[in-house]
């Protein structure tokens, strides 16, 4: 044609602007005047398009022409082979035949070496694209980057038309897809190479793509043009993108690969289809002479094909090829179906994804702690609120919570609230992954928390056995603090070869506590209250009004804390410091933290006079608020001596001179004697001149309390004259002070070696368990401690404890051991032992009576607590303190249902009426008589006939402590109340008065153990009885206690103090007792008999001007040193263990008080004697003891009864004394000196 533009004849010089082309039949390519094209300008796409065709049909052809071969060569050679071995059978072989058999032998040998060559390299090549290696992982990784690289030169050419013509020399991107499909070649080369089945390798997506996408390129630069062709199918290689993350350790779990793949399929499927829709709409149908073409971007085809699976359809763009339309009505299909299953399944993963699925990033110099196991609202709520109290010092502590269920909305708005110091991640402390996630290495502790009411103890207490193991696993040195519901189950942590509670490692057994904080309720009522306030945070809640709740609540603010004394105190006794920092601190220390020779740490609770501080002791305080705790580390005798104010007690700028030991001692001595330091004379002049000896037995440096005292009595026995007579009285009285430490023996006449006591010690002394801290008896049978109601009716009870419990043969033990232990500890006499009678189910006590069988003392009524026969059978009112447990611990929905049981037991027991003539039947328990009062002395012997009250006529006035599941049932204990059911536990008046206990106030142990883990140690020690590591494995052996010989060790054992009531209305402290001071009833009762007083059991009506008969009495902690004393108090203290109590029996007869109301006596709560004579009244009650004795022997009748203790099981008689109500009347009026009637009378005395 003439209007043909020839491109042959254009001037290369001319101007490069592309030449105007008319319109022809054909499509006409682009031409440029540097780039020679073909003359005509037609379309070269056949030619791209044929050289995949070929490439892939032609492989095709050759793998399958080679597989007809081999499987025709395999036939022939079968065919020969099978007559060879004919051949052979027959016997035709010749030596003609064994000739040709040679160079087949050698073929088959060539053969084999090729196929041995082929092999290895085949290995190679399958080692190279699998990533198995290093250089593996790169290859995949490099061709997967490559392609993606690949496809977006596409998506840059796609903006170019179709088909044009470009220079290989001076197109910059042409040469980079040159550069990447030569890559993609060789790839090719090692994946054919490495292919088992080469026939599913050539038919394999990858394969199709680059036949597809790697010859055109090479037709590119033949030809001098590029054809966008099917470039598209790159993005098919996204569907391996989630195969790469996993070579890359990227994705772990299946759904994070799940939404991977599901991702890249749609993706990848989506971006072909749109590159196929850009190929033909802008080609035109071929039919068509590419005539119906029209102009589409890429991206309006891949919005086309998303509308059209989505079935939306705007129809703003839409395919006008028969091409296009063709593969339109087929993606349709398969889109929708995708788009239908494919989208909803992505979403649904992407919703599902953990919202608390991260990790935690740890802050620099801030600490962080994990807590798992149990989350719920309450416990966390519970846990925060002790954790995070205002009371603490600043916290700088953030609480990293574990747990694999997602928080509710009322626990995400808790977590909300605290989010500054609290964060939640979802996962489990079981998998290595989430230990990982939170930290747990750096971790400062991990605290796991137990679901308290769960239906099976023993699974809940495995699954935080599971938890410990698994967090000791991934790091040892981690330190666990955790609850465990059951005792026996603590001897599961030992195992774990890790556990190390030297360490740091607390297991907080919630049934151990929980009986145990009973236990002490029955020796001292009101205490259980008193100690789970303690180590509780609470606020100060201020009331103006002068009612029982205005004090209740002053004793509440406070809680227990430690701190290191200050230097001015070295060298003091204990109760010489207790006295200067309660009252010019005004602080309260009950135990100070001991270190031994061998530098051992132990904490010694009151231990008396002759402990001396030492450098660095810490001490324990009962205090309102940390700050005011400082004071004991801040004073400074030069600088604070004068100051009367303690809030002005801080830190001095003064430098404290190292006080030289002779220095120290006087002052340590004249604090003892009370006189000033220029009219003391405990330190003569004759200490001047063995200053060598003292240097020698006190060292600047800290001494050891042992190497001290030791020094300082062999002192004063070298130097007799310088003793004061005040002096020595008070060290004669030292050596019955107490001591509770086992390595501190006090010369006790029973200790000394070389004693007859101690050959005789076995025969003479009763027995304990192997460590001398609990009474002990060999194993009797639950049918010899069996009574039937009435043996029990006709036994006289009294001054014991009922243990009242619900359990059948199914329930779940709570561990009775627990609070047997507490009531048979060593450090009370054998004739001191509350005798303990269980009602309830027998099938439940024969489940318990394995851990109880090696306690004197224990008696069974079979029955149910809810029979008022059994209750009057077992005179329950005229017992100690009535205990209402239950093991029935059920899943109910009704959470007030849970306590039913003991809400009706104690409601049932609170509404029974008695005869007032009972009353007489009251055996007298034992009181104490402090050390250092001598009971031969006439002037000091116990003055008795104090006057009772009448005794307990109705229900309401029996001492009752009720164990409650639920904190809300609270309300349903007392009706006369007027709490509100949404009143926390601690400020109702049960739980006030120390009749209602709820396991949930144990749950501040975690944080007050983690703060301070000795804080654990006092709580452990003052509420077992003594319980320690070492008796916790030998329980972990035997499940029982093991009985052993007395020896001085284990005598001394028994060296501790106990905690005990002291009534005011008579005795030494009677002056005080009617509007005197707490304060100074404290540091008489501290420096006359070494008792630490901390609290007071008052009449929750004694503020009242007019009188009241209500018994209830409610606990005042650490009242101030100003605080106005009523007659009618029970004081708590700390008594020191007597030694003189069980040396004869006639020693025996102490007056007691009632320890729960004034119209009951107990054996915990003391009235000591006064040392003023009273003739009238001691001629009065003598007289009328003579009077009731007479009477009393008058009628009887006799029953065989076998003893519980030790060493002997012979019957004996005990005398069952009917009475009239008129001597009953006559007896009710005193106390009597002696025990009319004991429930066992003991036969042997106790040493």
């Amino acid at each position: 044609m003439s209007n043909n533009i020839n491109a042959n004849n254009l001037n290369t010089d001319s101007s490069s602007s592309p030449v105007n082309v008319p319109k022809m039949d054909a499509l006409i390519i682009p031409v440029t005047m540097e780039v020679p094209c073909d003359s005509r300008g037609q379309r070269m796409w056949w030619a791209f398009l044929a050289s995949s065709m070929v490439t892939f049909f032609g492989g095709l052809f050759i793998i399958l022409l080679w597989r007809t071969l081999k499987y025709l060569w395999t036939v022939c050679c079968h065919c020969g082979v099978k007559n060879k071995e004919a051949q052979k059978i027959n016997g035709g072989g010749d030596t003609q035949a064994d000739g040709a058999c040679k160079p087949t032998d050698e073929k088959e040998e060539n053969v084999a070496a090729e196929v041995g060559w082929m092999t290895s390299v085949k290995d190679w090549a399958g080692v190279m694209i699998s990533a198995q290696t290093l250089t593996g992982r790169v290859l995949v990784v490099l061709v997967f980057a490559l392609s993606i690289g690949a496809l977006v030169i596409y998506f840059i050419d796609s903006s170019n038309p179709i088909e044009s013509c470009q220079n290989f020399y001076k197109d910059f991107t042409l040469q980079i897809d040159m550069a990447f499909n030569v890559f993609f070649l060789l790839y090719f080369g090692l994946r054919f190479i490495a292919a088992n089945d080469k026939l599913w390798f050539w038919l394999e997506v990858n394969s199709v793509v680059d036949f597809f996408t790697v010859p055109p390129v090479f037709v590119s630069v033949y030809l001098n043009r590029s054809w966008l062709g099917l470039r598209f199918l790159r993005a098919l290689r996204l569907i391996q993108f989630s195969e790469i993350l996993q070579f890359l350790n990227i994705l772990k779990t299946s759904n994070s690969i799940k939404l991977v793949n599901l991702c890249s399929i749609f993706i990848s499927t989506w971006l072909t289809a749109a590159g196929f829709i850009h190929l033909v709409e802008n080609s035109g149908d071929p039919w068509e002479n590419f005539q119906n073409n029209q102009q589409l971007t890429y991206w309006e085809c891949v919005y086309l094909l998303m509308v059209t699976m989505s079935t939306v359809g705007y129809g703003d763009v839409y395919a006008k090829t028969t091409l296009g339309r063709l593969f339109m009505v087929f993606f349709i299909l398969g889109g929708l179906a995708m788009f239908a299953s494919y989208v909803p399944e992505i979403i649904e993963l992407i919703g599902n994804r953990k919202k608390y699925g991260g990790s935690y990033s740890a802050v620099s110099g801030r600490k962080h702690i994990v807590v798992c196991g149990h989350i719920t609202l309450e416990s966390v709520s519970n846990f925060l609120k002790d954790f995070l109290h205002k009371d603490r010092d600043d916290v700088n502590v953030e609480i990293v919570f574990l747990h694999n269920i997602s928080p509710n909305l009322e626990l995400e708005a808790l977590f909300k609230r605290h989010f500054t110091q609290v964060e939640f991640y979802q996962g489990s402390v079981l998998n290595p992954h989430d230990l990982a996630r939170v930290k747990i290495e750096s971790a400062d502790a991990c605290l796991i928390l137990a679901n308290k009411y769960c239906a099976d103890p023993d699974a809940e207490d495995a699954s935080n056995i599971m938890r410990v193991i698994s967090i000791k696993n991934y790091h040892p040195k981690i330190r666990i603090i955790t609850q465990m519901l059951q005792y026996h189950n603590k001897a599961h942590l030992l195992n774990i070869p890790s556990w190390n509670w030297k360490e740091g490692d607390d297991a907080i057994c919630l049934a151990e506590l929980k009986l145990g904080f009973i236990a002490q309720s029955c020796l001292a009522p009101g205490l259980s209250t008193m100690l789970a306030n303690l180590f509780s945070m609470r606020s100060f809640i201020k009331i103006e009004e002068d009612t029982w709740q205005k004090y209740y609540l002053e004793g509440v603010a406070n809680e227990m804390y430690t701190e290191y004394l200050s230097s001015a105190f070295v060298g003091l006794s204990f109760p010489a410091v207790c006295e200067l920092v309660f009252a010019k601190l005004k602080l309260l220390m009950i135990a100070i933290e001991y270190k031994s020779e061998k530098r051992e740490s132990s904490i010694l609770i009151n231990p008396g006079n002759h402990v001396k501080i030492q450098e660095g002791t810490l001490g324990f305080f009962i205090a309102s608020d940390a700050k005011e705790v400082k004071r004991a580390f801040f004073y400074c005798k030069a600088c604070h001596d004068d100051i009367t104010d303690p809030k002005r007690i801080k830190k001095c700028g003064c430098k404290r001179p190292k006080m030289s030991i002779y220095k120290r001692m006087k002052l340590a001595c004249c604090f003892d004697c009370g006189r000033s330091e220029r009219d003391c004379s405990c330190m003569s002049g004759s200490v001047h001149s063995n200053m060598d000896t003292l240097e020698r037995a006190f060292p600047l440096s800290s001494v050891s309390v042992n190497d001290c005292s030791t020094s300082l009595r062999a002192f004063e026995d070298e130097q007799p004259s310088t003793l004061s007579p005040k002096k020595k009285q008070r060290n004669g009285g030292m050596r019955n002070s107490p001591n509770s430490s086992p390595k501190l023996m006090r010369h006790d006449p029973l200790l000394i070696p070389g004693n007859e006591q101690i050959d005789n010690m076995d025969a003479n002394v009763k027995k304990y368990d192997s460590t001398g801290m609990f009474h002990w008896c060999p194993a009797k049978d639950i049918e010899k401690v069996i009574l039937t109601r009435s043996e029990a009716a006709m036994t006289v009870l009294s001054g014991h404890v009922v243990v009242c419990i619900f359990g059948d043969v199914k329930s779940a033990l709570i561990g009775l051991r627990n609070l047997v232990m507490p009531l048979r500890a060593s450090n009370f006499h054998y004739h001191e032992l509350k005798h303990i009678v269980f009602v309830g189910s027998l099938e439940y006590l024969r489940r318990e009576w394995e851990t109880l069988h090696n306690f004197p003392k224990v008696s069974i009524l079979p029955g149910t607590p809810l029979s008022r026969a059994d209750l009057r059978a077992v005179n329950i009112n005229l017992c100690d303190m009535c205990v209402i447990l239950s093991a029935n611990q059920n899943n109910i929905d009704d959470a007030s249902l849970q306590d039913k049981e003991c809400i009706l037991a104690s409601l049932n027991i609170k509404s029974m009426q008695f005869d007032d003539s009972i009353g007489v039947l009251q055996a007298n328990s034992q009181g104490f008589t402090p050390p250092g009062m001598d009971r031969s002395s006439p002037d000091n012997s116990p003055v008795h006939g104090l006057l009772r009250q009448p005794s307990i006529t109705t229900g309401a006035n029996i001492p009752i402590i009720t164990e409650l599941v639920n904190d809300s049932n609270v309300q349903f204990l007392d009706q006369d109340d007027d709490d509100d059911p949404d009143t926390e536990l601690y400020l109702t008046q049960p739980f006030a008065c120390g009749t209602a206990f709820a396991v949930s106030v144990l749950d501040s142990l975690m944080s007050a153990t983690y703060f301070n883990d000795n804080i654990l140690t006092l709580i452990r020690t003052l509420v077992t009885g003594g319980a320690t590591p070492e008796l916790e494995a030998l329980i972990a052996e035997e499940n029982a206690l093991r009985g052993g010989y007395s020896t001085p060790q284990t005598l001394a054992n028994r060296d501790r103090c106990r905690v005990a009531q002291l009534a005011l209305y008579d005795g030494p402290f009677a002056d005080l007792g009617d509007g005197g001071c707490y304060g100074d009833l404290f540091c008489k009762a501290l420096k006359t008999y070494n008792m630490l007083c901390f609290g007071i059991y008052r009449l929750r009506d004694a503020h009242l001007s007019t009188p009241s008969q209500c018994t209830k009495r409610y606990v005042i902690t650490n009242p101030p040193y100003e605080f106005e004393l009523v007659p009618t108090d029970l004081i708590f203290c700390l008594m020191q263990f007597d030694h003189n109590a069980g040396q004869s029996r006639a020693s025996l007869s102490h007056s007691s008080h009632s320890s729960y109301s004034s119209s009951k006596k107990s054996s915990s709560v003391h009235s000591i004697p006064s040392t003023a004579n009273r003739p009238n009244r001691t001629k009065t009650r003598d007289s009328r003891e003579k009077q009731n004795a007479t009477r009393m022997n008058r009628m009887g009748q006799e029953k065989k009864w076998f003893t519980d203790e030790p060493d002997n099981a012979y019957p004996r008689n005990i005398q069952i004394k009917p009475m009239s109500t008129h001597m009953a009347n006559q007896i009710n009026q005193y106390k009597s000196t002696s025990s009319l009637i004991p429930p066992i009378r003991e036969v042997e005395d106790e040493c």
